[in-house]
């Protein structure tokens, strides 16, 4: 990495961090430990916690409302805004009463929250209609656009019924639709979606992505775990360029660009999911993929999931203990915070294993996150990424050399990586950093 970016436009980071709490969603909310959640989610600087309604174990809002309240709260105690997710309704998917009656559903868990929690607040909560309409595994055989623009139109003009007294000139903050990366032309939902819809009805797009769904060997996939995980790393790249291509379509017409799932793998089986989900491998490539959605300006990411007791995904379990990818999301979103003037590490670089962001922000901190996207033992220095990091005395680095856990230390101008791994260099002190920020 010989070249620099010292002196290279900057922009600001406007990059929301949020998370996705889906199937196992009550220990989040209700369960023992879920004070031990919240905190834990607030480290990492949570703004954004998507909840579902009409799927994935999601309480009856009209015979659990406690339940479904709590479910809120538990948003709302983490600092968070919620993103309601009108998953579903059971097919088929073309019949006008079914889905007058599903417009009627959504429409009446919007009327309920605005007479438990004001307008003044729901109307800056997110509402999406469906998830992965393009998704035959999902959506039951899967929605042709056409019968879901019908399906969006009549649950948006329902809901926008409910916020419209309490908008004041805002555009309420409903969206779609949610669309899987993985199917062939799954550009055209955001596209149709964008340009075929009354934009009036808009307020966010919602697309998805992993980067793999198969095992080693599977389908096509290299055998070797090294290649593979190889092949899985350079598809961070990919978040930036969805983001931009999304992005372009929404510019100018007040309509947010959301990541709202992402993970690095979507095996059909939980061991699988695991192995890569769980692993500093996992977790690199999570950052590696904020990086990139950082770069592509989108406005917020979820990663697929916050809590979860078993299942393959969950970034922390039941009780509230991390697995890899909370402890280096928590390295990116401590020392890279919105608003801050951002730069990257250049293309023409030398060394394309390690990207880098090198953020700006209020009381003159300075730090870098760097990503290392290989398997090998490497030392690089973060001088060629901005001269003044020099002044950067503090190191702090998870990898496959630390396992589960941060390792801090001083920095001496170089960062040494034990296979794949993140790593923050920068002139804060830990114990100064935002607050609950510990090792």
């Amino acid at each position: 990495m010989n070249a620099s970016v010292t002196g290279s436009s900057e922009q600001r980071m406007k990059l929301q961090y949020g998370v996705a709490q889906a199937d196992q969603c009550r220990d989040f909310a209700i369960g023992p430990h879920r004070e031990r959640i919240w905190a834990r989610l607030r480290e990492i600087d949570t703004h954004m916690v998507r909840l579902f309604l009409f799927d994935k174990g999601a309480p009856d809002h009209l015979k659990e409302w406690e339940v479904f309240a709590a479910y809120v709260e538990a948003v709302l105690n983490v600092g968070a805004k919620p993103m309601m997710t009108f998953a579903k309704f059971q097919p088929p998917f073309d019949d006008p009463w079914s889905v007058r009656a599903f417009a009627e559903r959504s429409a009446d868990v919007v009327r309920r929250c605005i007479d438990q929690w004001g307008g003044e607040a729901v109307r800056d909560w997110y509402w999406c209609v469906w998830n992965e309409p393009n998704n035959g595994w999902i959506s039951d055989g899967g929605l042709p656009f056409e019968q879901y623009r019908r399906i969006y139109e009549e649950v948006a003009q329902a809901v926008l019924k409910q916020l419209d007294p309490h908008l004041d000139g805002r555009k309420p903050l409903i969206g779609g639709p949610a669309v899987e990366g993985f199917p062939n032309f799954w550009w055209d939902w955001p596209w149709r979606f964008v340009n075929e819809i009354d934009n009036a009805l808009i307020g966010f797009v919602d697309w998805h992505r992993y980067a793999d769904w198969r095992d080693a060997g599977e389908h096509g996939a290299p055998q070797d775990e090294s290649t593979y995980r190889a092949l899985i790393a350079s598809q961070a790249l990919d978040y930036q360029f969805r983001s931009r291509a999304i992005g372009r379509q929404v510019r100018g017409r007040e309509i947010l660009n959301i990541c709202g799932e992402l993970n690095c793998h979507s095996h059909y089986t939980a061991p699988v999911r695991e192995r890569f989900n769980f692993s500093i491998f996992g977790a690199t490539f999570y950052v590696a993929a904020l990086l990139n959605l950082m770069r592509g300006e989108a406005d917020a990411e979820m990663f697929w999931v916050g809590t979860e007791t078993s299942g393959g995904y969950g970034m922390l379990d039941q009780h509230g203990q991390p697995k890899p990818a909370f402890h280096a999301k928590k390295l990116c979103t401590q020392y890279v915070q919105y608003g801050d003037a951002i730069s990257f590490a250049p293309w023409d670089r030398e060394n394309s294993s390690i990207d880098a962001v090198v953020a700006r922000g209020s009381g003159g901190r300075l730090s870098a996150v760097v990503v290392h996207l290989n398997d090998k033992t490497e030392s690089h220095s973060v001088t060629n990424l901005d001269q003044d990091l020099l002044d950067c005395e503090f190191a702090l680095k998870i990898d496959e050399g630390t396992g589960n856990r941060v390792v801090s230390g001083k920095c001496d101008g170089k960062v040494m990586f034990e296979g794949y791994g993140v790593a923050a260099v920068t002139n804060v002190a830990p114990s100064e950093a935002k607050e609950g920020f510990t090792f």
